[in-house]
C-alpha cells in the first residue's frame, strides 16, 4: 500500500470515528463514545476476519485507486461519498457543540445502536463472504471474478450498501443530531446512484451475473428495490 492509502486508512479508521467527540469537546459524551467503538471495532474485526479468509482481498482493497479499469464515474462518486461520511461526524460534533438539539428518546437510542450494530455485521459479513469486495467498481479479471451468492448475496445484490446505509441512517439519531441528516440524504442519494451504476456494470460485463439477478431480485431492500 502506498503513503496515501496509509494515511487515508489511518484518517477514516482512526480519527473520523472521533470526530463527534473532537469537535465537541464532550468528553462524556457516551452516544458518541459508542458510535466511535462500534465503528472501530465493525472495522478491524471485519478485516481481521477477511484477511484470515482472502488476504489477496485486503492487498485489492489497500490498492483501491491505482487499478487502471477502475469505472471513471465511480472515481468520482468514491470520493464523494468519503467526504459525506466524514460530514455526518463533523455536523452531528458541531449540532452538539453549538446547537443543543433536543435529544431523541430512549426507545429511538436503542433502536438506533441495534441499527447501527446490524448495518456493520451485515457489510462485514458481505466483505468476509465475499472474496471480490473491492472498494471500487471494477471487473477483476486477474483475480478470477466470478459471481458470489452466498451469505448476505442469498438476500439482496448489494448487501455491503445496505448494511452501510443502515449504520448511517442510525448515526444522527444515535448523536440526537438532526442536522446531520442533511449529509446522511445526500450519501444515501449517491449510495443508491452507485448501487445502480455498479449493478449495470456488473450485468453487463460480469459473467453469470444476468442469471444472478434473475434469482436474487432486489439490489438494496428485500420486497422495494
Amino acid at each position: 500500500m502506498s503513503i496515501r492509502v496509509v494515511i487515508q486508512a489511518l484518517f477514516f479508521i482512526v480519527i473520523a470515528p472521533f470526530l463527534p467527540l473532537l469537535i465537541s469537546g464532550r468528553w462524556g459524551w457516551w452516544k458518541a463514545w459508542a458510535y466511535a467503538i462500534i465503528s472501530v471495532a465493525g472495522f478491524v474485526i471485519s478485516r481481521v476476519l477477511a484477511a484470515r479468509r482472502h488476504p489477496d482481498l485486503i492487498a485489492e482493497r489497500g490498492r483501491h485507486m491505482q487499478q487502471e479499469n477502475i469505472k471513471p464515474w465511480d472515481r468520482r462518486l468514491t470520493a464523494w461519498l468519503m467526504l459525506g461520511g466524514i460530514a455526518i461526524g463533523l455536523v452531528a460534533g458541531l449540532d452538539a457543540r453549538f446547537g443543543r438539539s433536543p435529544a431523541f428518546g430512549p426507545p429511538v437510542k436503542l433502536l438506533a445502536l441495534a441499527m447501527l450494530v446490524a448495518g456493520y455485521a451485515l457489510s462485514s459479513y458481505a466483505l468476509i463472504e465475499n472474496r471480490f469486495f473491492a472498494s471500487t467498481v471494477r471487473i477483476q479479471a486477474e483475480r478470477g471474478h466470478h459471481v458470489v451468492s452466498s451469505g448476505p448475496y442469498r438476500w439482496v445484490r448489494h448487501p455491503g450498501y445496505a448494511g452501510g446505509l443502515l449504520a448511517c441512517l442510525a448515526t444522527p439519531l444515535l448523536l440526537d443530531a438532526p442536522w446531520a441528516f442533511v449529509p446522511t440524504l445526500v450519501v444515501v442519494a449517491l449510495t443508491i446512484v452507485r448501487t445502480a451504476l455498479e449493478d449495470r456494470t456488473l450485468q453487463a460485463e460480469l459473467a453469470g451475473y444476468r442469471d444472478y439477478a434473475r434469482r436474487v431480485r432486489y439490489r438494496l431492500l428485500p420486497g422495494i428495490w
